[in-house]
């Protein structure tokens, strides 16, 4: 019986599945590791803690009865994006890797903008700067510290980084590539323009391949420690969302994907380079080969909701335990009582800022519209419409602006598993909303890819035919869409607003910590 294996790198910990060849699961295995913030406003990992986490699970899941270790006919690896993990001549890690969520590095988005141009990096990279993003990270060492850039002979992303200990090989993929700022995101390779323009050598990255491309194979010290076989192919992979999205079947012109995690992502795959001019919304490589998919991303979604009830949410709390369920499934139940549009009462999702559309790290929560006629039910209600806003912002410029024919929507996450935020989706995307039958994330989906590479099938498309199904569908219901459209159009105008407010805020939490200190 012929088994795929798929290896997802986390933030929190990395995930081994092993699927058969129909796309059923049959072993799965977690590993947790710390996160680490030496200074505000920074996140790094040990590459050393992700190693040692990679092989328990993978002989985790070998050990499982299901599993004969000599029928797993390739791996595939996704995980984390944007990291940077910096190795030295013989490849030893130099000094912890610095992550997506870390947001030291605004000088050097700026210090991006003015060597490469600001419109000139969106033609080239199809994407502005953003602190969570690689090249800003690399700047960040060269200017910080030296005597680690100088000694630094290969970066890597953090997946790649375990595939380099998996294989001894150094690659990529152009998904994942997509997200350093260093790629052509058109021509799918390393930009000379850009590399030139920010004094960082091509000779310091890895080649870059097609997603299903076969990079290497297992070592024999691997085999040793882990039970997989000597030679097992390792192929390119993807970024997490390129690789969530063909667990979901989101291959083709249009497809969309809708995670609704901590964060939130709109996914559309585009057949050619759509590119929003304004870097609204960004554009990469997708993981099917020759294809690319337009994303918007919120950096509060399910972490809106998970903030409102670890803070609000404590009687919820205690029913729950009394009736045997989740705090977020009885909150839920209380939304449904209310009416869409929560009598107009409006939630801004920046808790934590904004990615896109809005790249502003002042952004900040509000709520609007707030009346003695609002309770909990009301609040509860208007969060989980006020993070659907903020994915249809994406969603309107994929559609409106860049003319993607999308059709419906296949959601993942928190938002996957409760009824009434998908019909909350379904009606202000005024589009259908379809559950695929297997919800274990990107790892699915790097099993997949690693499939096509061991041409267990045929292509991508083959591979998402044969394994994703769809259990569960809701429609919009029109009187409702026509409701959230007309509170949609104040939700829009309600970051405008309050722009210039958000930034005086922060300046003026700054000055009031410099006031305190001095007393």
């Amino acid at each position: 019986m012929s088994l795929l294996m798929g290896l997802d790198l986390g933030t929190s910990g990395v995930k081994v599945l092993v699927t058969d060849a129909e796309g059923e699961v049959v072993a799965t295995a977690t590993e947790e590791y710390p996160l680490h913030h030496p200074e505000v406003g920074w996140a790094e990992q040990d590459p050393a803690d992700w190693w040692d986490a990679t092989i328990d699970a993978i002989s985790g899941v070998l050990a499982e009865p299901a599993v004969d270790p000599e029928d797993v006919e390739a791996l595939g690896l996704t995980g984390q994006m944007h990291g940077s993990v910096f190795l030295d001549d013989e490849g030893e890690v130099l000094r912890p890797a610095i992550l997506w969520n870390d947001t030291r590095t605004s000088a050097q988005c700026d210090e991006i903008e003015e060597r490469v141009g600001e419109d000139r990096i969106i033609e080239l990279a199809s994407n502005p700067p953003f602190e969570g993003f690689t090249a800003p990270k690399i700047l960040w060492v060269q200017e910080h510290e030296p005597e680690v850039y100088d000694q630094t002979e290969t970066i890597l992303l953090p997946k790649d980084y375990i595939r380099y200990k998996l294989t001894e090989a150094f690659a990529t993929d152009v998904s994942d590539a997509s997200g350093t700022l260093l790629l052509d995101v058109g021509e799918r390779d390393w930009s000379p323009e850009i590399l030139d323009e920010l004094d960082i050598s091509r000779d310091l990255l890895p080649e870059v391949y097609e997603s299903p491309e076969v990079t290497g194979a297992i070592t024999d010290a691997v085999a040793e420690r882990t039970g997989l076989p000597v030679g097992t192919p390792v192929v390119a992979g993807a970024g997490d969302n390129a690789a969530g999205a063909v667990g979901s079947g989101v291959v083709g012109d249009g497809d969309v994907w809708g995670s609704i995690g901590t964060s939130g992502v709109i996914f559309v795959a585009t057949d050619d380079e759509r590119t929003d001019p304004e870097g609204r919304v960004h554009t990469f490589c997708h993981a099917v080969p020759d294809t690319w998919h337009v994303m918007g991303v919120m950096l509060s979604a399910g972490g809106a909701f998970s903030w409102f009830s670890e803070t609000l949410g404590g009687p919820e709390e205690v029913v729950a335990d009394q009736l045997g369920k989740d705090a977020f499934e009885v909150l839920t139940d209380e939304a449904a009582t209310v009416d869409p549009g929560s009598e107009g009462l409006i939630f801004l999702p920046y808790l934590n800022g904004e990615r896109t559309p809005h790249r502003d790290a002042d952004a900040r929560g509000a709520f609007f519209g707030l009346s003695t006629r609002h309770d909990k039910s009301h609040i509860v209600r208007s969060v989980l419409e006020g993070v659907t806003y903020g994915l249809r912002d994406s969603f309107r410029i994929v559609r409106d602006d860049l003319g993607v024919d999308t059709g419906q929507l296949k959601a993942a996450g928190g938002g996957a598993k409760s009824p009434l935020w998908k019909q909350i989706q379904a009606d202000i995307f005024d589009a259908e909303i379809l559950t695929p039958n297997v919800d274990e994330g990107p790892a699915y989906g790097s099993a997949l890819l690693a499939g096509v590479g061991a041409d267990v099938y045929d292509s991508v498309a083959d591979a998402t035919e044969q394994a994703v199904d769809i259990v569960d569908s809701v429609e919009p219901i029109e009187q409702h869409t026509r409701v959230y459209d007309e509170y949609y159009e104040i939700y829009e105008s309600l970051y405008p607003a309050l722009e210039d407010s958000f930034a005086a805020n922060s300046a003026a939490i700054e000055s009031a910590q410099d006031i305190l200190d001095e007393a």
